[in-house]
């Protein structure tokens, strides 16, 4: 998956196989035939005479079942006992399903809203939009309505002259699926290609495998140089990508400090 800016595409399907070429079979001659007659004969003898057998056997008693009755409490629990809800601080599937857009950290001192960044409409970005960061729109288009994907928040910032950032949170229907993983896990796996970041990144602490990446300067004769730090988690059923452009060099506390603090918010 190789993105035109953010984000990456879909690799390409591999080709269908050739079919295989057709195996010619030996002639059946008039051995073979009654050898094959023969031997059906013996399996159809064989299996009357097993039913006869059975048939004058005396019926086996089913065994008796394993429980009896199912294990419910004989009454509820008195309402003093009965264990408190978890507070919304920490029960995750609350907070995700409310308004995904307040999730997304709060705008660092010094930033800016980017009033350039069309792809936003009131803090929602579309699923076209989203697919058209890729190569391979269409496909990513039909991969994302496939993997039932919910919606996504995003956020765009501008500091200074030339840094920008960038933060989505890509939410997926709440399942068995480990969508949102796999997506992520997709989009690190081609990061340490030279084409990309040339690096495997740095883990992000307390995200399992998350991880935040530099990538090399991008040094072209008659333009500025350009910088560019990525970061890719994911937290239950939401992806999270950070991007930090420039025309400066980024540390790696830039983009850390920020993918840290959008983990622990969401």
């Amino acid at each position: 998956m190789e993105p035109n800016d953010t984000l990456s595409d879909v690799p390409p399907e591999a080709p269908a196989e050739a079919p295989a070429a057709p195996v010619r079979t030996r002639p059946r001659g008039r051995t073979a035939l009654l050898i094959a007659a023969a031997a059906l004969l013996g399996i159809s003898g064989g299996t009357a005479i097993g039913y006869g057998i059975q048939a004058q056997r005396p019926p086996s008693p089913l065994p008796a079942l394993s429980q009896t009755e199912l294990a419910y409490p004989a009454k509820a629990l008195p309402a003093d006992k009965v264990p408190a809800p978890l507070p919304a601080s920490q029960d995750h599937q609350f907070k995700t399903d409310g308004d995904l857009r307040k999730l997304i950290i709060d705008r660092p001192a010094g930033w800016s809203e980017d009033k350039d960044a069309d792809w936003l409409d009131d803090g929602w970005m579309s699923v076209g939009d989203l697919a058209r960061g890729y190569k391979v729109e269409d496909g990513m288009f039909e991969y994302f309505l496939e993997s039932d994907i919910r919606r996504v928040a995003g956020a765009a910032w501008t500091k200074g002259e030339h840094r920008e950032a960038t933060i989505t949170l890509t939410q997926f229907s709440s399942g068995t699926d480990t969508t949102a993983e796999d997506y992520a896990v997709g989009q690190r796996s081609y990061m340490a290609h030279d084409d990309h970041a040339g690096n495997n990144g740095d883990l992000v602490k307390g995200s399992g495998e998350g991880r935040y990446y530099l990538y090399g300067a991008d040094l072209e004769p008659g333009y500025e140089p350009f910088y560019r730090a990525r970061a890719v988690v994911h937290r239950g059923d939401i992806m999270i990508e950070i991007n930090l452009y420039d025309t400066r060099p980024i540390s790696k506390k830039d983009i850390r400090t920020l993918v840290e603090r959008q983990l622990e918010r969401v």
